[in-house]
């Protein structure tokens, strides 16, 4: 039976599967966009504009992240011991860095961890889960966002967030363009191909939501991997699975999340529903099925 230790070196070769399918998309809308609007010049532009937007989101998506759910962050032990000691035990047993902390101020049991690298980490974490969690599912949720930054996930998802709004931006600008384009050419009776023009508005309105699929996709892999080391690094896999089921029951939605950051959460900030097609478009694997991998892990003895 496969459990998530088995699942560990799938998940990360599938990830750079999709991010290297996400790429690819980029360059083949841009190829379309050029060949609709016989301008090679237009393909240039998309890859200029990916690799842009990729390193401002290297650069600064933790901090806009943080000021978008209003994080306040924590800078001295005492303003909240618990979570404090908690981070910083966690840390020196996988040998991370210590994090910044921030507190969010919301009534929904949830967390995430934001950040370009481990010596750039941030973790933060809602005020509902503090007050829901015992200690030892307060400590599985925060080795689960440890490992997101230890696995260098923060990074592959905010990647993945940027390509996903390129690729609708893109979309949108090669309507706009094909449209005024469009009229321009029937005015001057220059004619244009119609298989481009029809390949061209196909992918402006499927590449949206290819991006989207592929962006959920990786989030849903990095989440079962994530719990796979945030069990490893506490030795108590039950204690991850029990803050599982009562964030899953709290049927909270949060007050400071919006889809562009849906993904980065612990738990999925919204509710959703068990349906294929729903799953597709689904933040986050199936609570129940990442407290099965879980509760199906062998049980190491909690040291």
């Amino acid at each position: 039976m496969a459990t998530l230790y088995t699942q560990q070196e799938s998940n990360i070769s599938k990830t750079w599967f999709f991010l290297i399918g996400f790429f690819g998309l980029v360059i083949g809308v841009g190829w379309v966009f050029a060949q609709v609007n016989n301008n090679p010049s237009m393909l240039i532009i998309a890859v200029v504009v990916a690799l842009v937007m990729n390193l401002g989101a290297f650069w600064f998506s933790d901090s806009i992240v943080l000021s978008m759910v209003h994080a306040k962050r924590v800078e001295k032990r005492e303003e909240a011991t618990e979570l404090w000691n908690l981070v910083e035990n966690l840390c020196i047993t996988s040998g991370l860095p210590m994090p910044k902390i921030y507190i969010v101020e919301d009534a929904s049991p949830n967390a995430f961890a934001t950040g370009r690298d481990p010596q750039h980490a941030a973790i933060a974490v809602h005020t509902g889960l503090l007050r829901l969690l015992n200690r030892n599912e307060l400590e599985g949720v925060i080795a689960h966002e440890l490992s997101h930054i230890g696995n260098r996930d923060t990074l592959i998802s905010t990647i993945a967030v940027v390509l996903a709004g390129l690729i609708a931006i893109l979309s949108d600008w090669m309507l706009r363009s094909m449209f005024w384009g469009g009229r321009r050419r029937s005015n001057d009776n220059e004619g244009g191909s119609p298989v481009m023009l029809i390949l061209g508005i196909a992918v402006a309105l499927l590449a949206p939501i290819f991006a989207t699929m592929m962006k959920l996709a990786i989030s849903r892999k990095r989440e079962f991997l994530a719990d796979a080391s945030g069990a490893l690094l506490t030795r108590y896999p039950e204690g991850l699975a029990s803050a599982l089921e009562k964030i899953s029951g709290m049927h909270a939605e949060s007050t400071t999340a919006n889809s562009a950051t849906a993904t980065l959460y612990f738990a999925n900030p919204f509710e959703g529903t068990g349906q294929f097609v729903a799953k597709l478009f689904a933040t986050h694997p199936p609570t129940e099925e990442r407290i099965a991998a879980l509760r199906g892990m062998p049980a190491p003895v909690k040291q």
